[in-house]
């Protein structure tokens, strides 16, 4: 199974041996029967400890992340932050240290901030696109480089080979969140990455439906490691919430290309309004990192910020306006939604070094008409 479009229908989803269904069915069930002790059939037992349909999901995800690489393990989790926080207490312990993105999603920085720092996880911001402050930004102490790309919400876009390559070369592990992207758009275990993470609430689901996480490693050993955290620590994705992720992972090709497509149009209009300040978009050839962005992804996606000229107040006026636009939070899913990061999804960040300015606006495009989107958005921008 080459294309990437079959490996999202086929992979971990052949058909039930016992009816024939074409869809995965849905195990809602919490133990198993054993063939006398410890005679476990397929390995179930306990479905903490694993479920078919979560199963299904979990090669899925291997597939889509790695094609190629036979030792690829898959991990769903109950939200993206669970998966985040299996990752740091796997790999991490008091006194480590973590290189994170000075623009992120503020639920990471919070994490790393509130949670893991406590416990002795130190960290220390640098730029993603920013190669030689990434390294200087490295010490002794350094296990893991974490970073998004493109960047949330600022859409930065970090060079993924070049920063594995200096986390290697210092004895640590890359992170890359490729929740904006998708495993559609970018792969970046391919690129030398050694932990993918995701919040398949948003493109992977796609349908603004569920919540969850996932995890894509290429190394056994590693591999092996998180998934005896993920039972230890509990937070697994439910067969239901792995059943749709599944079900929005089937049209995810289909769904990016429109996004893609929609988020381009939106982009001409932004540029071309008088309203608007900057716009953050890797496809646009004025973007400081497209030639990166170009070279490891294969589209652009369909997120897009701004800022407006005139302040925050009309910032936060254009986001009240909107009518196809939703005003909430998350992203990815086939509905369009409007969101001031500042006092949103990045609120979080406030007075750190990840604060957003404060006339920022982003934006979810949808996979609605583009003319309908357009003209929702123009009679917003006023």
């Amino acid at each position: 199974m080459d294309g990437f479009n079959t490996r999202a229908i086929h992979a971990g989803q052949e058909p039930d041996p016992l009816t024939g269904a074409v869809v995965p069915p849905i195990y809602q069930v919490s133990t198993y029967a054993q063939d006398g002790v410890g005679g476990l059939r397929n390995g179930y037992e306990y479905s903490r400890s694993g479920n078919p349909t979560r199963t299904a999901l979990q090669e899925c995800m291997a597939a889509l992340e790695a094609p190629g690489i036979d030792t690829a393990r898959g991990l769903a989790f109950a939200s993206g932050l669970a998966a985040e926080d299996t990752v740091i207490r796997t790999v991490l312990k008091p006194g480590d240290h973590v290189v994170i993105p000075n623009d992120a999603y503020g639920g990471t920085y919070r994490l790393f901030k509130k949670v893991a720092e406590p416990w002795g996880i130190d960290h220390t911001t640098a730029a993603v696109t920013d190669l030689d402050a990434i390294a200087a930004a490295m010490t002794p102490k350094t296990k893991l480089i974490w970073i998004e790309t493109p960047t949330n919400p600022l859409l930065n876009i970090g060079d993924i080979a070049a920063i594995a390559e200096i986390a290697h070369e210092g004895g640590a592990l890359l992170v890359v969140d490729n929740t904006f992207a998708s495993p559609y758009l970018q792969q970046p275990l391919l690129l030398g990455a050694d932990i993918v993470v995701h919040s398949t609430t948003k493109y992977l689901g796609g349908h603004s439906d569920v919540v969850g996480g996932a995890l894509v490693v290429g190394d056994a050993e590693l591999g092996e490691q998180l998934a005896y955290h993920q039972n230890a620590m509990g937070a697994i994705a439910g067969p239901f919430d792995s059943w749709l992720v599944m079900r929005g992972i089937k049209t995810l090709g289909v769904r990016m290309d429109r996004h893609n497509d929609n988020a381009g149009k939106i982009v001409e209009l932004l540029e071309g309004h008088a309203s608007v300040g900057q716009v953050f978009y890797p496809g646009l050839a004025a973007h400081p990192n497209h030639e990166v962005a170009k070279k490891q992804m294969r589209g652009f996606g369909g997120m897009v910020s701004f800022r407006v000229k005139a302040g925050e107040q009309a910032a936060l006026d254009i986001c009240s306006k909107t009518t196809l636009f939703t005003l909430g939070e998350s992203l990815g899913g086939v509905e369009s939604l409007i969101e001031h990061p500042g006092r949103m999804t990045h609120a979080s960040v406030s007075g750190s070094p990840l604060e957003v300015p404060n006339d920022l606006v982003r934006l979810s495009v949808g996979i609605e008409e583009a003319d309908d989107l357009l003209a929702d958005l123009e009679k917003a921008l006023g």
